[in-house]
C-alpha cells in the first residue's frame, strides 16, 4: 500500500511538472503570437502605438473612440513603400519612352528631354520644390485620352516589368513590412485605413488593395477630372487633364475632409519634402485622442538615408510631439524579403 501511495505521489508530481512546463511553453508561444508588430524593435515608438490602440479600443476607458471615428490615413511614397526612386515617376518615364518614337521634338523639350536622357534629378527637384508641375505635364501627355481600363493595364504591365534598381525587386515588393503589420493591427482593432498621398489616384488603386489591404475607395491621391464617353462602341471612363488636384502638403487635409468627412486620429507620413506636415498637423486638431507617426529614412545600408535641408518635418515633429520612427533603430526588418 505504501508503495502504491508513493507511486501515485510521484505520478502526481510528474504530471504537475509536465503541466507547468506546458503552461510556460504555451505562455511563450502565445506571447509571440500576440505581438501585433513583430518586425518592430521593442522601444518607445512600438509601445506608444500599442498603448494608443489599446486606449482607443477600450470601451470602458476614458480615451475610448467609437469604431466609426477610428480613421487612419497614410502617405504612400516613403511611408508605406520605398520612394527611391518614386515609382510613379518611373512609370511616367516608362510611358514617355514608349511614345518617344513618334515625338522627335521631345529630345529638346523639357520635361521630356530629362526623361529620355535619364536625368532623374530634374523631376525629383520638380517634386520637391515645384509641386510636381513638370510631372503633371508628363502625366497630361501620357495619360490623356486613355481609357481607365487601358491605363490600369499599362500600370500592371509596368509593375510586372520593372524593378527597384537597388534591390532588384518589383516596386510592389519594396513595401515596408513594419507598416504592413501596423495596417493589419489597426484594422484588427476596427480602424478604417486610407492612403492620402501625392501619387495618382488611379495609379495607386491598381495595387493598394493587393499589397496593403486598402480598398480603392480608400485611396486619396492626385487626380484630374475624367469623363464618361463611348469608346469603340462601349461606355467607358476616359482619363482627363482638366481640373487637376495635386494632393500634397496643405492640400492633403482638404482632400481628407472632402473624401472622408472626418479628421483622422492616426496619421503616418515621412521625412523628405515636408509633404506630410499638413495631414499630421490636421490630425492634431481632432478633439479625440490622436497619434502622429513620422518615418525618418536614416538607414543607408538596408534602405536609404536622406533628410530635408531645412529639417522642416523633424522640427514639426518635435514641436508637435509626434512619434518619429528611426528605420535604423525601430525596425527589425524593413522589407518582407529581408532575413
Amino acid at each position: 500500500m505504501k508503495k502504491f501511495i508513493a507511486f501515485l505521489t510521484l505520478t502526481t508530481l510528474l504530471l504537475s511538472a509536465c503541466n507547468e512546463a506546458k503552461t510556460k511553453t504555451e505562455s511563450v508561444e502565445n506571447s509571440e503570437v500576440s505581438d501585433p508588430l513583430p518586425s518592430w524593435n521593442e522601444g518607445t515608438t512600438k509601445t506608444a502605438i500599442i498603448n494608443f490602440v489599446n486606449d482607443v479600443s477600450n470601451e470602458g476607458g476614458t480615451k475610448y473612440v467609437k469604431p466609426e471615428e477610428r480613421i487612419a490615413t497614410f502617405d504612400n511614397d516613403g511611408t508605406l513603400w520605398c520612394e527611391q526612386p518614386v515609382a510613379q515617376l518611373e512609370f511616367a518615364a516608362y510611358q514617355v519612352k514608349q511614345m518617344a518614337v513618334d515625338h522627335p521634338e521631345w529630345n529638346d523639350t523639357q520635361p521630356f528631354k530629362s526623361v529620355l536622357e535619364d536625368d532623374n534629378e530634374y523631376l525629383v527637384n520638380d517634386l520637391l520644390h515645384n509641386h510636381g508641375k513638370e510631372l503633371m505635364k508628363l502625366i497630361a501627355v501620357t495619360h490623356a485620352g486613355m481609357t481607365l481600363k487601358e491605363f490600369n493595364a499599362d500600370v500592371t504591365a509596368f509593375l510586372n516589368a520593372s524593378s527597384n534598381p537597388k534591390f532588384g525587386k518589383k516596386y510592389t515588393e519594396t513595401i515596408y513590412q513594419p507598416m504592413l503589420e501596423l495596417l493589419h493591427y489597426l484594422r484588427d482593432n476596427n480602424f478604417k485605413t486610407y492612403i492620402c498621398s501625392g501619387g495618382g489616384n488611379s495609379f495607386m488603386r491598381v495595387f493598394a488593395d493587393d499589397i496593403y489591404g486598402i480598398v480603392p475607395e480608400n485611396v486619396i491621391g492626385t487626380f484630374a477630372m475624367n469623363t464618361f464617353e463611348q469608346v469603340d462602341g462601349k461606355w467607358q471612363i476616359v482619363k482627363g487633364t482638366k481640373n487637376i488636384f495635386m494632393n500634397d502638403k496643405d492640400t492633403k487635409p482638404a482632400a481628407i475632409e472632402q473624401r472622408i468627412g472626418r479628421i483622422p486620429i492616426f496619421v503616418g507620413g515621412n521625412v523628405r519634402s515636408g509633404g506630410d506636415i499638413g495631414q499630421l498637423t490636421y490630425s492634431q486638431t481632432n478633439a479625440l485622442p490622436n497619434f502622429q507617426l513620422l518615418v525618418n529614412h536614416d538607414d543607408d545600408v538596408r534602405e536609404f538615408a536622406y533628410a530635408e535641408k531645412d529639417n522642416k518635418s523633424l522640427n514639426a515633429a518635435q514641436e508637435g510631439g509626434w512619434h518619429v520612427v528611426s528605420m535604423k533603430n525601430d525596425w527589425m526588418k524593413i522589407f518582407p524579403f529581408d532575413n
